[in-house]
């Protein structure tokens, strides 16, 4: 798997990540470590701390120390507690091939447990003992939730514009990325903000990438492989970039057939939908500006210098957009 050999590279720091991240999940609260345990354990690519180490490496191959790694898990805690809040807003039964957690303790407890991860990560932040950490990484948690209030406002509406559309899988998705390979820069290069700019300006684009490509395979992949039922996003009156760029290119009987499946939410017009959004050519525009978006996130790694690190971050890239999971 192309993925785990791009985590090789970083293998070392990436074991110090998860050994963060366990020691960190604990508590005197016997819930917290059931629940907690439950959801880091359940597998998932580590994208978000993956992309953060290696970014530090990039910058700086011969880095010493743990802080990067410190660094790298407090993104993923902040990653892990966006899930389980997702997961209750959505009323998500599986996630990564798994019931979910709110499934099986409630959706009390996943809030509650979400709520104790944020808090833990801001811990995390504080003993990187860095003001401009701290701003970034609180600026960044505040533009996810900005996210998740708008994705709600979105839900069963099918006048969403792509516009619209971006901006939310900007804040919701690409701006974790992007936080942790600035916050990775400027951990190691702290004085240049070229090199800092280039990292930030890979992150968002690699998240946008990313994105844009489990559009594509909530309607095109494989249930087992993606851990997830397809239409998911569908059933949940979601109107993402293939439904959006459908409806206003399909004809208008097909129009009204997409913008009728997002009102109702309605997974059974799963195959009209496809149906729908192949004829206009939705899905292949979707994908083609994922690409575009890994080419862009390739594109702002010419600014670091040359090294293996560098390459598995390009690599991380064209991932992104060829996976099928």
């Amino acid at each position: 798997m192309q993925i785990a050999r791009i985590r090789d590279r970083v293998g070392g720091d990436m074991a110090a990540v998860d050994h963060i991240v366990q020691n960190r999940l604990r508590s005197d609260v016997a819930l917290i470590n059931q629940l907690g345990s439950y959801i880091i354990g359940g597998g998932g690519k580590r994208l978000r701390p993956m992309v953060t180490v290696l970014m530090a490496r990039a910058m700086d191959r011969e880095l010493a120390g743990d802080r990067h790694a410190l660094l790298a898990a407090t993104v993923e805690l902040i990653h892990t507690a966006t899930l389980l809040h997702d997961d209750v807003v959505d009323e998500s039964v599986v996630r990564r091939g798994r019931e979910t957690a709110n499934h099986l303790w409630g959706n009390e407890a996943s809030v509650l447990v979400g709520d104790f991860l944020y808090t833990r990560a801001f811990e995390m932040m504080v003993e990187l003992d860095d003001m401009a950490t701290m701003a970034v990484f609180s600026r960044t948690t505040n533009r996810i939730a900005e996210g998740e209030v708008m994705q709600l406002m979105h839900v069963h509406d099918p006048e969403v514009t792509e516009a619209r559309y971006r901006e939310v899988i900007y804040r919701k998705t690409a701006v974790l990325f992007e936080a942790g390979c600035q916050l990775a820069a400027m951990l190691v290069t702290p004085g240049n903000r070229d090199l800092v700019a280039a990292a930030a300006d890979y992150g968002r684009h690699l998240g946008t990438a990313f994105q844009l490509a489990d559009d594509v395979l909530d309607y095109e992949g494989d249930a087992d492989t993606i851990g997830k039922n397809l239409g998911d996003d569908l059933a949940e009156g979601k109107p993402t970039l293939p439904l959006i760029h459908g409806i206003e290119h399909a004809d208008p009987d097909r129009a009204e057939r997409l913008r009728e499946a997002i009102r109702k939410g309605d997974r059974g017009a799963m195959e009209t939908v496809r149906e729908a959004i192949a004829h206009t050519g939705s899905i292949a525009y979707t994908r083609d500006l994922a690409e575009q978006e890994a080419g862009l996130a390739e594109k702002a790694l010419e600014a670091l210098p040359s090294s293996d690190f560098r390459e598995a971050l390009g690599e991380l890239a064209r991932f992104s957009v060829g996976r099928n999971y």
